[in-house]
């Protein structure tokens, strides 16, 4: 954990502002580990050099901010962001079919996911930029739940961890496993919630129509 030891001295000296560019330039594809990124500000929280909360915050503006940017770098250059040397780094021709492919069987779930996978996550949204069928708001809203049920973990982590190295480490190198089932959980049971008030409305309006029905029967019926 050399990478993590050098990122709490840099965050220590330089504090937020350090934190949110490394986490900026994370989101370009350059490779620092985002969540290694993360629990370094939480443990400088721990320490005492900064505020936890605000921490979180600064790391999901960080996070939020370079993965809009990679969204609209897709959306203003089109195919030509592919042209663009930065970008064909990140986004191989091999890389960009694996992602179109990931696209075409999962949808637009792949922008909640991608924040789970470091390796392809900036392809990702690149490429759903350069897709005029996925909206904004609609990368946003998959984008920012996926940041909210990740980023408050890795700095949270990092807080409680502060003191205890050993534990920390451990933590690290399971956290994403741990973050990701969460996330599925979260996924499967507003998924339930959703099903069942869906279910629970066409009720209604089943029940409504029989209703309707039977006051049309009544109305209708002949003298006797």
């Amino acid at each position: 954990m050399d990478f993590l030891d050098f990122l709490i001295r840099l965050f220590t000296e330089h504090g937020y502002i350090a934190v949110f560019v490394v986490l900026l330039l994370s989101g370009f594809g350059i490779p620092l580990p985002e969540d290694i990124s993360l629990v370094a500000g939480g443990v400088i929280a721990g320490l005492g050099y900064a505020n936890v909360h605000v921490m979180v915050v600064v790391g999901l503006a960080g996070v939020l901010v370079g993965d809009i940017i990679m969204f609209l770098t897709g959306r203003h250059f089109g195919a030509r962001a592919l042209r663009l040397r930065w970008v064909s780094c990140v986004l191989t021709p091999r890389r960009y079919a694996k992602v179109q492919h990931k696209f075409a069987r999962y949808g637009n779930r792949m922008m909640f996911f991608a924040r789970f996978l470091p390796g392809l996550r900036t392809a990702v949204y690149i490429t759903a930029g350069m897709s005029h069928r996925v909206s904004f708001t609609r990368f946003i809203l998959f984008d920012g739940l996926a940041a909210v049920l990740s980023v408050p973990f890795w700095v949270y982590l990092g807080y409680f961890g502060a003191e205890n190295h050993q534990w920390l480490v451990a933590w690290v190198k399971r956290g994403e496993s741990v973050v990701l089932v969460g996330a599925v959980l979260l996924i499967a049971l507003i998924g339930w919630f959703w099903w069942r008030r869906r279910g629970r409305a066409r009720a209604r309006l089943r029940a409504f129509r029989v209703r309707r029905a039977a006051r049309h029967a009544q109305t209708h019926e002949p003298p006797g």
